[in-house]
C-alpha cells in the first residue's frame, strides 16, 4: 500500500543554506503543520510503520550521488557502506555508476549478493580477517587497501597462482582533520594506516613491490570524518604527490591511482557548513595538477569516498513523544527511541535539528533536551533544542540528517528491537528493512 502523494503547489521548508541542506531536498510543509518527504506525510508513515522508524529519500540518494560524478568525471567515486548499507542502496548506487567501499565480509557479502559488480568493490579494513581477505579474492574485488605491513604476505600467500591481485596501500599523510578525536585518521598515533614521517609507508611500498602476485596501482589516504574545510584535502594532495615522486626516485615506478578517502561534512542543523562537491573538486584537482607538474609525475586518477555525504541528508528518523518532565531548570522531551538506533550524540556529543511534525503549533517555543528511553544518563538525540511549549506525549518529532551512522551503528540495547526504514519517492513508500522484533532477539539466545 502506497501513501498518498503531499498536495504540490506546498510551500517548502524555510530556505537552508544552499551548501548544507539539513531535510531533504523534496521535504514540504503540508497545510496541518505536518511534514511531508519523497510525497509522503511524515504522520502516515509513523502510523503504517510504527516508531520509531526511519526513512530515506531514494531521490535525495541518487541526487547527491550524481553531484560527486558531475563533479569530478574522471575519478571513481566510490560510496562508503559504512555511513549505511542495505540492498536498495546498493542498487541505487551501482545504477548511479558510482563504485563501492566496504570493510568487512558482511558488507561485501551483502554487495555481492545483491548483485553489484566485484570489480567496482573497494575492500578497507585495518585488521582484515583471513576470511575476509580470502572471500575479496574468491569474489573478485576491484582493490584491496592495505593497511599494515603484515597483511601484505597474509594477501599475497591467498592469491591464486597465476593471479595478481590489484591493491593500494593507505598511508598517514600526517593531516589532523575531523570534528571529533574519534574520528580524526590522518595523523600517527591511531590504528588506521602506515605513517609517511616514519618510513613505515615507504616500507609497505617496497615490500608489495617484491610480491609478484600483489599489483600496486597506488596509495591512499582518509583524513577522517565531518571534515568541512578544504585546506585539510589540499594539504593532503601535497603531501601524497611528495610521496608519490620519492617513490618513483627510490623503485623508479610510477603509480596510476591516487585514493583521497572521504570524511566530507554535511550540515546536521541550520547552518552548517557542508562541502560542496564542485568547489572540493576544483580545488584538489588544480592543486594534483600542479603538484604533479612541478614533480614530473603523470596525474594519477582520483578515487574519493562519500558516504555520510549521499546517505546522511537523505535519512529522517521519526519518534513518538512518551513524556515531558522538568528537572530543575531543565524540561525533558523522551521519546521511543534513543541510543540504540542513534548512538552518534553519545560517542561523540553530534547535536541535531528536531521538528514537531504531524500538527501545527502556536505555542511559543521553549529549550528542552530530547532524550531516549534507555537506562543511560547519556542517552540524548538533542540537548537544547526549540520545541513548541506544547509538546505532549503522543507528538510526532522527525529528526533530519539521520541516514548515515545511525541504523549501520544501532543495536539492541536494553534488548529494544532496531527500527525499520522505509524508502519514500513519488508519493510512495516501501519497507527496506523491517523492525527487529523480540522473537528476532530471542531467537539468537540458544543457551540454557
Amino acid at each position: 500500500m502506497s501513501l498518498p502523494l503531499a498536495p504540490a503547489g506546498l510551500p517548502p521548508l524555510p530556505p537552508e543554506p544552499a551548501r548544507a541542506p539539513v531535510w531533504p531536498a523534496s521535504a514540504r510543509t503540508l497545510p496541518s503543520g505536518d511534514l511531508a518527504v519523497g510525497g509522503v506525510a511524515l504522520a502516515e508513515l509513523a502510523d503504517r510503520f510504527g516508531t520509531p522508524c526511519y526513512l530515506i529519500d531514494e531521490d535525495e540518494v541518487r541526487a547527491r550521488a550524481r553531484a560527486w560524478r558531475t563533479a569530478l568525471p574522471q575519478a571513481d567515486i566510490a560510496y562508503a557502506g559504512k555511513a549505511f548499507l542495505s540492498r536498495a542502496m546498493i542498487r541505487w548506487v551501482e545504477e548511479e555508476g558510482l563504485h563501492l567501499d566496504v570493510c568487512s565480509l558482511g558488507e561485501l557479502d551483502l554487495a555481492v549478493h545483491a548483485g553489484f559488480p566485484a570489480e567496482r568493490i573497494v575492500l578497507h579494513g585495518n585488521a582484515k580477517s583471513p576470511a575476509d581477505l580470502g572471500t575479496a579474492l574468491r569474489l573478485g574485488v576491484g582493490r584491496v587497501v592495505i593497511d599494515s605491513t603484515g597483511e601484505i604476505a597474509r594477501l599475497a600467500a591467498l592469491v591464486p597462482p597465476g593471479s595478481r591481485q590489484k591493491v593500494l596501500i593507505r598511508v598517514v599523510p600526517g593531516v589532523t582533520a575531523g570534528a571529533h578525536a574519534a574520528v580524526r585518521t590522518g595523523m600517527a598515533g591511531q590504528k588506521f594506516g602506515l605513517p609517511v614521517t616514519g618510513g613505515e609507508a615507504g616500507e609497505a611500498v617496497a615490500r608489495v613491490l617484491g610480491q609478484p602476485r600483489l599489483e600496486l596501482t597506488g596509495l591512499h589516504c582518509h583524513l577522517g570524518s565531518q571534515i568541512a574545510s578544504l585546506s585539510p584535502y589540499v594539504t593532503a594532495v601535497r603531501r601524497m604527490v611528495a610521496l608519490l615522486a620519492r617513490l618513483r626516485d627510490t623503485h623508479g615506478v610510477t603509480f596510476p591511482e591516487l585514493g583521497l578517502g572521504g570524511g566530507f561534512a554535511i550540515a546536521y542543523r541550520d547552518g552548517e557548513p557542508a562541502v560542496d562537491p564542485a568547489a572540493y573538486a576544483e580545488r584538489v584537482t588544480t592543486e594534483l595538477a600542479a603538484r604533479c607538474a612541478e614533480s614530473g609525475l603523470p596525474v594519477p586518477r582520483l578515487s574519493v569516498e562519500p558516504g555520510r555525504w549521499i546517505a546522511g541528508p537523505s535519512g529522517v528518523a521519526l519518534y513518538r513523544v512518551l513524556a515531558v518532565k522538568k528537572s530543575g531548570a531543565r524540561t525533558f522531551v523522551a521519546v521511543d527511541g534513543g541510543m540504540s538506533d542513534n548512538p552518534r550524540p553519545a560517542l561523540y556529543g553530534a547535536r541535531y535539528t528536531v521538528r514537531l511534525a504531524g500538527r501545527s503549533s502556536t505555542a511559543p517555543d521553549r529549550t528542552v533536551t530530547v532524550v531516549g528511553r534507555h537506562c543511560e544518563a547519556g542517552d540524548i538525540l538533542a540537548e537544547e533544542v526549540p520545541l513548541p511549549g506544547d509538546v505532549r506525549p503522543g507528538d510526532l518529532l522527525a529528526v533530519p540528517a539521520c541516514g548515515a551512522y545511525q541504523l549501520s551503528m544501532a543495536a539492541p540495547y536494553n534488548l529494544v528491537g532496531r527500527p525499520p526504514l522505509a524508502a519514500v519517492s513519488d508519493g510512495r513508500a516501501r519497507l527496506l528493512l523491517r523492525r527487529e522484533t523480540a522473537e528476532d532477539l530471542r531467537g539468537r539466545d540458544v543457551g540454557a
